[in-house]
């Protein structure tokens, strides 16, 4: 199918490449908050009965202000399964959310991969693991990542908001800002996105018909906050400069504008006797009056008995 001359195809199998990587991202993963705090809600335990360790402050001389907070471990997928209770069976809702999020990190790392050939980054991140990467490039290799961070993260929630707005329902939940925005690299911003996203899935998704509307909040936060930052970050025209389409989704990414999907709706029609149509006799009524007056006019005198 042929691409408008201002959109590049996403290639689906593109996409695909970055399926076990998502997968991964989602079973489970370690990440200590640097700008975030962790909220104080009961853990996924992976075993049942294991303690967990606590936090304590460090009270050696010089280590007091660095942050004492423990890595983390990040598990959505039992989250999300864990979102209704006992029941042991995954529910398709459960099942929609964790397909959108693993759809929605796939696209963004494809994105990324094309903004990364797209820019000088592909081949600085190669010097720079061969250790040739010179002190000139330094500051642009930085910028880059950054960027790279800045469009994953907002691609990631875009493609969030976007697959799961057909299953919102009248549920709203009100989640805050999002702080945990990281621009070291890529994967580092998607962990630090992600670690957050179970925070409040664990706070707010106490039911199942919460599930999606906290993940809809949370991306919405996200994409507003990327979106500030990216106002004042260099080197993002690559992305803002190009339109990205997904076709199997209908999905079109545009630079920092939010992607919208119309609710899914279903059309049910009734049909009504004509007595049972409110205001038909009032019709009626003027339709006969209407029809004596032209019968009973006179066009010489211009006048009518009524």
């Amino acid at each position: 199918m042929s691409m408008p001359a201002d959109q590049m195809e996403l290639r689906e199998e593109d996409i695909r490449a970055h399926y076990d990587a998502a997968s991964a991202m989602l079973d489970g993963f370690d990440h200590t908050p640097r700008l975030a705090k962790a909220r104080e809600a009961t853990p996924v335990e992976r075993s049942p009965g294991v303690a967990r360790t606590r936090r304590f402050r460090s009270t050696t001389p010089g280590l007091v202000t660095r942050s004492t907070a423990r890595p983390e471990g990040v598990h959505l997928v039992a989250r999300i399964e864990g979102a209704d209770g006992d029941d042991p069976l995954i529910s398709p809702l459960q099942a929609t959310v964790l397909h959108s999020l693993r759809r929605a990190v796939s696209i963004a790392l494809a994105v990324g991969e094309g903004f990364s050939e797209a820019t000088e980054l592909a081949a600085l991140r190669r010097a720079n693991l061969e250790g040739a990467l010179g002190a000139d490039k330094a500051t642009v290799f930085a910028e880059l990542l950054a960027a790279e961070s800045l469009v994953v993260l907002y691609v990631f929630a875009n493609a969030t908001s976007y697959l799961l707005a057909s299953h919102a329902g009248e549920v709203s939940v009100d989640v805050g800002a999002v702080e945990e925005v990281l621009t070291d690299n890529a994967p580092m911003a998607l962990n630090g996105a992600l670690w957050e996203l179970d925070q409040e899935l664990a706070a707010f998704a106490t039911s199942e018909d919460k599930l999606v509307p906290t993940a809809l909040a949370f991306a919405e936060q996200l994409m507003e906050k990327v979106a500030l930052r990216a106002q004042n970050a260099p080197q993002l025209a690559a992305f803002t400069g190009a339109n990205y389409r997904v076709e199997a989704d209908d999905l079109t990414i545009s630079g920092f504008t939010p992607a919208r999907s119309a609710k899914g709706t279903k059309l049910t029609m009734s049909f009504k006797k004509p007595n049972e149509v409110v205001g038909n006799h009032i019709a009626k009524y003027q339709s006969m009056k209407l029809a004596k007056m032209l019968m009973a006019y006179d066009f010489e005198r211009k006048l009518n008995p009524f």
